[in-house]
């Protein structure tokens, strides 16, 4: 007997006909002798309605209220999943985040998961029963209704498959599991069986969107498999794990990354000297803008120039801020470039295989596609380009490295 935890995203349940389609997916798991755990989702597009309704009577709605409200679509979800699986003879349970105890730290919005108790759920399970539990949500010490932030239900699935010590945490998305690029602008882009949980974090980080980078880390540290599949078809997905095995020998590049959310910013003449880059990106960090790619120059007449990218939405906050930090420092300009993008390779055999950095760039350079921007990790090559020669970029970089061929 395995136990398995099965998630379900917005468009897995967006109807009643595709809720009793997970119903009956769920059962043929319990009734093969599993024990299932299930965390839901909302509706589609339900969190988005909830929150306009907000909207329509306050812009700014007091964070606590917005949690009370939003976490009330994946209640709807968990009930009606329950009536699906007892109408076909499947025993079982829902819980609210706040009932089975999932508790989390008190910021409204983007909790953090601190705790959850298992032992209600352990005693359905043993008495034959699933188990169905509300995603996205928790409660605080004081028993306020907390959410999680974006993606939260990946990570209310992982962290009750890491308490319930389970042996798989299955996600069921619209797709079929990861891809060597997005097939949509690869036609020939290929699922991968397995990926490492490094590599899928710097896919998710880059701009992948299979999954939530806050699921995979908490997956990462509590040692939980992880495996991609789709709630529309049958298919073994992928698996993502610790385990290494022989990929460094099979593949050097395991998938390519891309994000069109990207903007730069460039502050020009500013002193070189300690605290100035502090200075910078400092107010940046401090308005709670996050920073992605960071290049500093020195010129000859030791004056320094810093380029970093933010997203995209976040540039005219951004620029505001660098505007008035150039006035502080006396700097001699302040650029901005909202027209790029981002490309990463990602691959944990980059640690064992010199000269990857140097095919990539003779792969962009043979397209005529000028890097603007250069960061690297020990598993990850990423450069920002013009947004204009993207999938140009995508399709010359997969293409190059081979990763249309199965290893």
């Amino acid at each position: 007997m395995s136990l398995i935890v099965h998630k379900y995203g917005g468009t897995s349940v967006g109807t009643i006909e595709r809720i009793q389609a997970v119903a009956a997916r769920v059962a043929e798991s319990h009734k093969a002798g599993d024990q299932v755990v299930v965390a839901l989702s909302a509706m589609s597009g339900e969190t988005n309605r909830l929150i306009g309704l907000a909207k329509e009577i306050d812009d700014q709605p007091p964070a606590r209220e917005m949690d009370v409200l939003v976490s009330t679509g994946e209640q709807v979800t968990i009930a009606l999943l329950c009536m699906a699986l007892n109408k076909i003879g499947v025993a079982a349970k829902s819980y609210t985040g706040g009932q089975v105890r999932i508790m989390t730290d008190s910021a409204h919005g983007k909790a953090r998961i601190k705790e959850i108790d298992s032992h209600k759920m352990h005693a359905d399970l043993d008495a034959g029963s699933v188990v169905v539990v509300a995603g996205f949500q928790g409660t605080d010490e004081h028993g306020n209704i907390t959410t999680l932030g974006r993606g939260g239900s990946d990570t209310t699935a992982v962290a009750l498959a890491a308490a319930l010590k389970a042996d798989e945490c299955q996600i069921y998305t619209d797709v079929d599991g990861v891809y060597t690029t997005d097939p949509r602008v690869v036609s020939d882009a290929r699922r991968l069986e397995k990926i490492t949980f490094e590599e899928m974090l710097e896919m998710a980080s880059q701009g992948s969107k299979v999954l939530q980078i806050r699921s995979v880390e908490f997956a990462g540290k509590y040692k939980v498999p992880l495996r991609v599949k789709s709630s529309f078809e049958e298919g073994p997905g992928t698996l993502i794990s610790l385990e290494e095995d022989d990929l460094m020998e099979k593949a050097v590049v395991s998938g390519i990354a891309f994000n069109r959310d990207e903007a730069k910013l460039t502050i020009r003449g500013i002193p070189d000297q300690p605290g100035v880059a502090y200075k910078v990106l400092g107010a940046i960090s401090d308005a709670n803008i996050e920073i992605d790619v960071i290049v500093q120059n020195v010129a000859k007449d030791n004056s320094a120039t810093i380029t970093f990218t933010v997203h995209r939405n976040d540039l005219d906050a951004a620029n505001k801020l660098l505007l008035q930090i150039a006035d502080d420092l006396g700097a001699e300009e302040v650029e901005t470039d909202d027209a790029i993008a981002k490309v990463s390779i990602v691959g944990v055999g980059m640690r064992s295989h010199a000269g990857v950095a140097a095919k990539m760039f003779e792969i962009l350079s043979s397209e005529g596609i000028n890097i603007q921007l250069i960061t690297t990790s020990e598993i990850k090559i990423a450069v920002v380009v013009e947004e204009r020669y993207l999938e140009l970029a995508v399709r010359a970089l997969h293409k190059g490295f081979d990763l249309h061929v199965s290893v």
